[in-house]
């Protein structure tokens, strides 16, 4: 079979990458979206392990269309009885860019017309009753190329399980995956968050740290697709169950305000890893070792503080985080004078987004990475 791995814009090596370290093949890596391919349980470990990706798909089908004519035809001609019942509730969801097939509403209401005549056909029937499971269809069309694709997510990847209360303009579970691992962070190093909000990042490099597999707490939409071996997916999940590590670690998170880090405390209970958690002043910033990892996402001056509050907090970080030449400090900021304000050119950048924010991720390595 044939999937992809959506992510956000900028961490498709950081997808490509996980997909290599379970032993998945990788056809192709494109803008947000990497192509591979295997059995079921090649997409059930990909549906457990993957930290960064936002989904995963099963394709169904891909051609070239042009008019709504050739949606229909083709749509129809896919053999969907291999993988719809015919009580199925079918619910299609779509995109479309730089198509002639613009109008995504149209398309949804094609596909899925095409998808019912195609069931009659292969179960010899006049009409098909919908009120079954449901399974989503995505029908995403670029450039007049269509794939139809079954979702094997239901709720996106992020949404791991543990976090249950959030603060404002929380940062996804997906993201701060990412950020951990776009630091260099090691389990042999400390990592803390000065202002952890509601922990993603220290409870995603915890979980990193003691090889945690993210979608072990939540279930999948493919769990209930009856083509399926329900053999494999306890047999993966057992599997990943097991492949945690009793690690040490020190991963920390600081916030002033105190409900934050009460959240804190129980999404990481939740999330089964433990952190050190600290109500505590960025000015206050204070560690013992020589060397480790700051992660932080501060205010981008549009959200939460005031722009002349996060100015006055972005010059306090560069004198706080200057006293520890030895850690490596990554900064996630929206404000694109960031480096100006904070007195000091990033050794890196990456470019990516937080909810539809342009968002830079600011590197500083410490004299460890030199």
């Amino acid at each position: 079979m044939k999937f992809i791995a959506t992510c956000k814009l900028g961490l498709e090596a950081l997808v490509t990458r996980q997909l290599h370290d379970l032993d998945v093949e990788v056809l192709e890596t494109s803008d947000a979206r990497v192509t591979f391919s295997g059995g079921a349980d090649a997409m059930i470990r990909a549906l457990l392990w993957l930290r960064t990706a936002e989904r995963v798909l099963l394709v169904a089908a891909e051609f070239d269309a042009e008019t709504f004519d050739d949606l229909f035809e083709q749509t129809k001609a896919v053999n969907w009885k291999q993988y719809l019942k015919p009580e199925t509730s079918i619910h299609v969801t779509g995109k479309s860019a730089k198509s002639t097939l613009f109008s995504v509403s149209d398309c949804q209401s094609i596909v899925k017309k095409a998808i019912i005549e195609s069931l009659k056909a292969g179960y010899r029937r006049t009409a098909i009753p919908e009120g079954g499971a449901e399974i989503i269809v995505e029908v995403g069309i670029l450039r007049n190329r269509v794939s139809l694709c079954l979702d094997c997510c239901g709720a996106g990847l992020s949404r791991r399980g543990y976090r249950t209360y959030n603060v404002a303009a929380p940062l996804s579970e997906t993201l701060g995956a990412a950020i951990v691992l776009l630091s260099r962070f090691k389990p042999d190093l400390p990592l803390v968050d000065p202002m952890c909000g509601s922990g993603t990042m220290p409870i995603e490099a915890a979980m990193i740290a003691q090889n945690v597999a993210p979608g072990l707490l939540r279930s999948f939409a493919a769990e209930n697709w009856w083509f399926l071996d329900q053999g494999i997916w306890l047999r993966e999940r057992e599997q990943a169950a097991g492949a945690r590590t009793d690690h040490k670690i020190e991963v920390r998170g600081y916030d002033i305000d105190e409900r934050s880090i009460d959240l804190c405390k129980k999404h990481a209970k939740k999330a089964g890893v433990f952190c050190d958690w600290r109500v505590r002043d960025i000015k206050d910033f204070s560690e013992q070792e020589q060397s480790g990892v700051v992660v932080v996402n501060p205010p981008y001056g549009e959200r939460l503080l005031e722009k002349e509050q996060v100015l006055a907090l972005y010059r306090q970080m560069r004198r706080v985080f200057s006293a520890y030449p030895g850690w490596s400090v990554n900064v996630f900021s929206g404000m694109r004078e960031f480096e100006t304000v904070y007195g000091r050119r990033a050794d890196k950048r990456r470019k990516l987004t937080n909810g539809g924010i342009p968002c830079t991720l600011y590197q500083y390595f410490g004299v460890r990475d030199l």
